[in-house]
């Protein structure tokens, strides 16, 4: 039978549109001079082999791939090697370049493919040493198993790659080729234990808030920051493990036993924590560090407080089915083609030889399932958020550093950076006891800390301090064999065992079995710190003296007293990011920075008005919880917006609006457009304006009064003493960033209506705000001239989708590859409905603008009752070739809250496949 190279046979009437497009396109970059390059042929080459059959080398049998109508494939073998081997050949035939691009920014290679601007990124990526630990790894701590089904997957790519060249790999290889002569080398095991460390780096927890704190502290006081970041409102929004305890003696955690009592972790502030406000000379270093860090290709988005994602189980006591629903929607950035890619892995009869029979959501370039079920048993994941990463100020000569007065030898090694169509490049790293030194990778961070201001006992400061990072991704674990072992489990006491080999990145893990128990358990390795000196605990809070042992870590909590539940009696579970565990009762520190539980507070909330006076719970409402667009900032904010007179007709037309909404923030909502904007500006008004440079979107500039001035506003003459300074950071990542931390800053400055934050600054001429009423009012007239700007003066004609949009960009490149280029991978854009914070969290950045920055990547419900009525939807296809029939032929559905018929078993896959293909020995 002759291989169909066109694609699967489904949605034929799609194809002569798509030509049309093609044509199209193909004209515009005739226009750019690239027309006697590109044909049709070209774009289409790499599409895959779906029918037929083909010979994979080293298969012990035959293998079937089979593809439903939206080209998701289930694979079906005889043996786990023939089953991963299958897995390689097939996300290689459909996304090759996406893992390509991953195994080079993992390797910090990224020059050998896009030249000389990636060098500083290579730089950073090989003093952080990914690359290295993933290799560690494999040699020292993966089972000889996984080891097996790493290198048959490994085998599986290569047989792809052995056939297909340039364009016949993607059209991206031959955008490629225009500039170099780049080929992809063999794919090898660690290629596929390196991505696990960029998806820890994205997941990493507060870096970012600890960099921001102490950038803050150049322009706050203690207590201002604080202010920023206040506690985490147990009474309110409840944790995930509700009570339990840890034995001290056993080191275990007891999800039914008392709430304890510990003497936990207290925040420490300002100098107490290594830095206030007189760290000028650290405050330039670390600024230029976070831009560093945030220059990183994050592949799973920018930091902050949008990585995070929704999961609940309910109980079958509970639900229709009389068996448990599990449901997952991860929110990480948007791009083209989606981070996830959907996939079966069967064996045909499961046994010693073949153990796995598992679908769900897989990485790319990685073998096994990531989120999903097997026969037995479904899991999900959200980012638990523990602080797994702290910054050291290290006292450094060239030949060493120092450590409890004793000079130390640096470790390093050397590494050449090849660059293509340049000269390499070699740089070296050092590293001291605590880790690498970051701070190396920049000229600025050179001299990090020369006037840092950090207690007594700071040695002196010479030319300065330089930084360096501990983080638990750079010890080697077992990561990859913790996958394995959950898509091989088959009750509770098996996926807790696998779950102790998932050292990085330590997510929620949510359970439920066919047999209609329910479960969570906290995995990771997650720090112990020392106590610090002078009552100052060593908290993660802020960058810490390296050369205090004290301030060094001590070990890891103990597996067995991480927080776990099994069958609670309230019959659900959420994990939305907020607090695993009552930290303030907890002995272990796992952070101090948890998301603040708006969205899990919300589904907790409809589950519990679902099922009282025993209401059951249907998949349908479990799919409709995921699309809940209410925000809880609207209901707080609203009715004092409501009670502020308004003088300006126009200004009171846009405040009408808000009367008898009710705070969704459906796409077509004119009130939501409104209530947003008010926001954005309030926040800008209250606390934006006041922040430091390194904080504020790039760009945005203000007059201020310089730092070392303390004279009048004015001078005599009646001139303002004012300096014009500039944001620094990109707008997906300023602050503030309108997250539900703000809202609980909000909430409690509400009741405080003559509280300093109220304030804005002006002149002797024209005063600032000076209430909580002024400043909404001030918001209120700032965000009606800019909706009127960006929507029209009709208010009839807004609507909240017109600015909050999504565009999926190819993340190479879709985001700086020429025009025409970026015409051809980019799709787009959408107006969606949903927001920060909700449950539906579509997010965006207030100091940025509108547009949607964070998805639900993907949505998925898994029936325990019946497998083959579970559902599932992407946020693209399962495509990573532009034009492909896959490339996004799932997003509209995705856009509408729909989700598709996930089908399981054997008799039901058959009657949903639409292509075929053999692969034989």
């Amino acid at each position: 039978m002759p291989a169909n190279k066109t694609g699967p046979s489904g949605k034929k009437k799609g194809r002569r549109a798509r030509l049309l497009v093609i044509a199209v396109v193909l004209l515009l970059v005739a226009g750019f001079g690239y027309g006697t390059y590109w044909s049709v042929s070209t774009v289409r080459a790499s599409f895959p082999e779906t029918t037929g059959s083909l010979k994979l080398k080293g298969l012990s049998g035959p293998v079937q791939v089979k593809r439903d109508g939206y080209g998701i494939p289930q694979i079906y073998a005889d043996t786990d090697e023939d089953l991963f081997r299958a897995q390689g050949f097939v996300q290689a035939q459909d996304r090759f370049w996406e893992m390509d691009v991953r195994r080079h920014l993992t390797a910090g290679r990224l020059s050998e493919m896009f030249g000389e601007g990636q060098v500083e990124t290579d730089a950073f990526l090989r003093t952080l040493g990914w690359r290295k630990v993933a290799q560690e790894e494999y040699d020292t701590k993966l089972s000889p198993a996984a080891k097996k089904y790493l290198q048959a997957y490994s085998e599986g790519v290569n047989a792809y790659l052995k056939d297909h060249k340039d364009s016949a790999l993607s059209v991206e290889y031959a955008a490629l080729g225009l500039t170099t002569d780049y080929t992809p080398e063999k794919w090898t095991p660690v290629d596929s234990v390196a991505w696990l460390k960029a998806m820890a780096w994205d997941l990493r927890g507060n870096m970012e808030d600890e960099i921001d704190r102490s950038l803050m502290s150049s322009r706050l006081t203690p207590k201002q920051i604080e202010d920023l970041y206040p506690k985490y409102p147990y009474d309110r929004n409840a944790p995930i493990v509700r009570s339990g305890s840890v034995d001290s003696a056993a080191k275990s955690f007891d999800p039914k036993g008392g709430t304890g009592s510990t003497s936990p972790t207290t925040p420490a502030t300002g100098a107490a924590a290594g830095l206030d406000g007189a760290a000028q000379g650290v405050q330039t270093q670390l600024g230029s560090l976070s831009k560093t860090l945030k220059d990183i290709p994050a592949l799973l988005g920018p930091s902050g407080s949008g990585i995070g994602s929704n999961s609940w189980v309910v109980s079958g006591k509970h639900t229709a089915t009389g068996k448990p629903l599990l449901a997952n929607d991860p929110h990480l950035a948007p791009q083209v083609p989606s981070l996830w890619y959907q996939m079966g892995l069967h064996c045909r009869s499961v046994s010693e030889n073949c153990r796995f029979d598992t679908a769900g959501y897989t990485f790319s370039g990685m073998p096994g399932v990531v989120i999903g079920h097997n026969q037995d048993i479904a899991w999900g994941f959200t980012n638990l958020g523990a602080d797994v990463s702290d910054l050291y100020l290290e006292k450094v000569t060239s030949d060493g550093y120092l450590l409890d007065g004793k000079r130390r030898p640096f470790k390093t090694r050397k590494e050449t950076i090849k660059v293509a169509d340049g000269a390499s490049r070699e740089v070296t790293v050092r590293s001291t006891g605590n880790g690498p030194i970051v701070s190396d990778r920049n000229t600025e961070l050179a001299k990090v800390g020369k006037e840092a201001p950090v207690g007594d006992a700071a040695p002196d400061r010479g030319s300065g301090y330089a930084v360096s990072l501990r983080w638990t991704a750079l010890t080697p674990g077992k990561s990859m064999d913790a996958v394995f072992e959950m898509n091989a489990a088959t009750d509770w006491d098996a996926f807790r065992k696998a779950a102790r080999d998932l050292a990085v990145p330590s997510q929620n893990l949510i359970y439920a079995d066919t047999e209609g128990n329910i479960g969570y358990q906290a995995p990771g390795q997650i720090p112990v710190r020392g106590k610090g000196t002078g009552g100052r605990p060593a908290d993660g809070r802020y960058p810490a003296p390296g050369w205090d042992s004290r301030f060094q870590w001590k070990g890891y909590v103990p597996q067995s007293a991480l927080p776990w539940e099994y069958n609670p009696s309230r019959g659900y579970i959420v994990t939305a990011n907020q607090a695993v565990v009552n930290q303030e009762k907890y002995p272990y520190l796992l952070t101090g920075d948890w998301g603040y539980g708006a969205r899990s507070q919300r589904i907790t909330d409809l589950i519990e008005s679902k099922i009282k006076d025993g209401g059951k719970i249907s998949t349908d409402d479990m799919q409709a919880l995921q699309m809940d667009n209410s925000s809880e900032i609207a209901e707080l904010l609203t009715p004092y917006l409501l009670k502020i007179g308004v003088k300006d007709p126009l200004v009171r037309e846009a405040q009408k609006l808000l009367e008898g909404w009710d705070y969704t923030q459906d796409a077509d909502s004119a009130a939501a457009a409104y209530f947003n904007a008010v926001w954005r500006h309030t926040l800008k008004l209250a606390f934006g304006n006041k922040l430091p440079k390194e904080l504020r979107v790039e760009g945005q500039c203000l007059s201020v009064r310089p730092a070392d001035d303390a004279g009048p506003l004015e001078d005599l003459d009646g001139n303002t003493r004012l300096v014009r300074e500039c944001g620094e950071r990109a707008p997906d990542q300023a602050q503030p960033d309108g997250g539900d931390r703000w809202y609980e800053v909000v909430r409690t400055l509400l009741k405080d209506p003559e509280n300093d934050w109220w304030k804005t600054s002006g002149t002797v001429r024209n005063p600032g705000d000076r209430s909580r009423d002024e400043l909404l009012a001030h918001a209120m007239d700032d965000a009606r001239w800019e909706l009127t700007s960006k929507l029209g003066k009709d208010i009839d004609t807004w609507s909240w989708g017109r600015l909050h949009q999504l565009t999926l960009k190819n993340q190479t490149l879709g985001t700086a590859g020429p025009g025409a280029i970026q015409h051809l991978l980019n799709r787009g854009p959408w107006n969606l409905g949903g927001g920060e914070a909700a449950v539906n969290a579509t997010g965006w950045n207030a100091a940025g603008g509108y547009e949607v920055i964070w998805v639900p990547s993907m949505r998925m419900i898994v029936n325990l009752g019946d497998l083959d009525k579970s559902r599932w939807i992407n946020l693209t296809g399962a495509s990573g070739h532009a034009y492909s029939a896959h490339y996004t032929d799932q997003t509209e559905k995705w856009v509408k809250g729909e989700l598709l018929p996930w089908t399981f078993t054997e008799r039901k896959v058959a009657a949903n496949t639409e292509d075929t293909l053999a692969l034989i020995p």
